[in-house]
C-alpha cells in the first residue's frame, strides 16, 4: 500500500494528506457501505453490479429496522428511535447514477496517481439526513439525491498473490457475531475495532462464533472449510481418496445464522454448484475439525485466500473478558499453500471476475 488516498466528498475532492484511512472515515460517520477494487491495472471495476445490488439491499434493510444506523440525525435524542417511512423506496439504477457521479470527478485523479504495480480500492458509503427524509412525503428516482448523501473513498493497494507458501492467513476465533448481519453498515467497523484485543499478533483475521464452536464468519471476511466427506467417522481416519473433489464436502455459515451475504461468498457457492463441488450451508463445527483438510476466507479485496492455521480458545465463556495474552488457545495447522479444492475454486472466480468486469471507460460513457 502506498499511501495514497482520495476523498470525494459533499462535492469536494480532497487526496492523500487531507484523507483519512477508509476504516477510520467509515467509523465517523452512518450509512451502508461496500467496498469494491480496480482488475487488470485499474481497467476495469470487480463484480460492480453485484455491489451496486448489494448497496441498495443494505440500505433498504437498515431504512427499515435500524435507520440510527443508516441516518445522522440533528436530534441526537431521536436518532435512534425516529422511524422512517415504511418501505423506503431504493432505486438500484438511480442510486448507481448517483455512484457513478462521484466515481466521475474522483477517478482522474487516483488514476494519473497510482503506480503500474497498484490496483485501487474503492469505499462507497451511502448515508442521509433523518429529519429530512421524514420530512418527504415521497421520494422519486430523480429526487434521490436530495436526500442521501454518497461518499466515495479511494485507496492504492497492491494484491497479495495467491498460491504462494507461506501467504496464506492465520486465524483466530475471538468474538460474537454482528447484529443486522443482511446488511453492511459502517457502524461495524467500530465494532470490529473492539475485537482486536483478543487478535494475537501473528493472526491476520478474527473469527466469530456464537458458542466457540460453530464458526460463522470472519470480522471482515466469509469464512469456509473443506472436509471431508467421511460418513461413517469423524476422528478422521477413515479411508479417503485425495484426488477426488466428490470426497469432498465445502461448509460455510448460512446466511440465516446471521453471516453477511459477502458477494464473493454467494460467487463460491455458484462455482461449486457449476463445477460440482458438494457443498453445505451449515456453520462449521470446530469439533468436527479433524476432518478439514483446508480452509479458506473470501471478501472483496482479498477475494479468496488459503488458511494456514485457526486458533480457538480451549475456555470460550471466559475468553471474552480477557486480552489474547492471558488466552490459552488450542490450534489446528493446514498445509502449505491452498489444497486442490481451494485452489479450483479461486480459479473459477477469478474467471466470473473477468466475465463480469465493469471497464472504468463505462463511466465516462453513460
Amino acid at each position: 500500500m502506498s499511501g495514497s488516498r482520495y476523498l470525494f466528498s459533499k462535492g469536494i475532492l480532497s487526496h492523500t494528506l487531507d484523507v483519512p484511512l477508509a476504516k477510520v472515515f467509515l467509523e465517523a460517520h452512518p450509512g451502508a457501505y461496500t467496498t469494491s477494487r480496480t482488475h487488470d491495472n485499474a481497467s476495469c471495476l470487480m463484480f460492480w453490479e453485484r455491489h451496486m445490488k448489494r448497496l441498495s439491499e443494505s440500505i433498504q434493510i437498515l431504512s427499515n429496522l435500524a435507520p440510527q444506523l443508516l441516518f445522522k440525525s440533528d436530534n441526537a435524542a431521536t436518532a435512534s428511535s425516529q422511524p422512517v417511512s415504511p418501505n423506503l423506496p431504493v432505486w438500484q439504477p438511480a442510486l448507481k447514477m448517483l455512484v457513478n457521479d462521484s466515481l466521475e470527478k474522483i477517478f482522474p485523479v487516483a488514476l494519473k496517481d497510482k503506480f503500474h504495480t497498484e490496483e485501487l480500492i474503492i469505499t462507497t458509503l451511502v448515508s442521509g439526513n433523518l429529519e429530512k427524509l421524514n420530512a418527504c412525503e415521497t421520494i422519486s428516482k430523480e429526487t434521490m439525491s436530495k436526500y442521501f448523501d454518497v461518499h466515495v473513498h479511494i485507496e492504492t493497494y497492491v494484491p497479495s498473490q495467491f498460491g504462494i507458501r507461506g501467504n496464506g492467513e492465520h486465524l483466530a476465533v475471538g468474538g460474537y457475531g454482528r447484529n443486522i448481519a443482511g446488511a453492511k453498515y459502517s457502524d461495524w467497523v467500530r465494532i470490529r475495532k473492539n475485537l482486536e484485543k483478543l487478535r494475537p499478533p501473528s493472526v491476520t483475521e478474527i473469527l466469530l462464533s456464537y458458542n466457540g464452536d460453530q464458526i460463522l464468519e470472519g470480522s471482515a471476511t466469509n469464512f469456509f472449510v473443506v472436509c471431508r466427506k467421511d460418513r461413517d467417522s469423524d476422528d478422521g481416519k477413515s479411508p479417503f481418496d485425495y484426488g477426488n473433489k466428490n470426497s469432498f464436502e465445502v461448509q460455510i455459515a448460512p446466511i440465516n445464522d446471521g453471516v453477511l451475504p459477502g458477494i464473493i461468498r454467494q460467487l463460491v457457492l455458484e462455482v461449486c454448484k457449476s463445477e460440482g463441488i458438494p457443498f453445505r450451508e451449515v456453520a462449521p463445527s470446530w469439533s468436527k475439525h479433524v476432518i478439514w483438510e483446508e480452509a479458506f476466507i473470501t471478501n472483496s479485496l482479498r477475494i479468496l485466500q488459503h488458511v494456514e492455521s485457526i486458533q480457538v480458545p480451549t475456555e470460550w465463556q471466559s475468553a471474552h473478558s480477557k486480552t489474547w495474552k492471558d488466552i490459552s488457545w488450542t490450534k489446528k495447522q493446514f498445509k502449505d499453500g491452498p489444497g486442490m479444492i481451494t485452489a479450483l475454486i479461486q480459479e473459477k472466480v477469478m474467471e466470473k471476475a473477468i466475465s463480469e468486469e465493469y471497464p472504468i471507460s463505462n463511466i465516462w460513457t453513460r
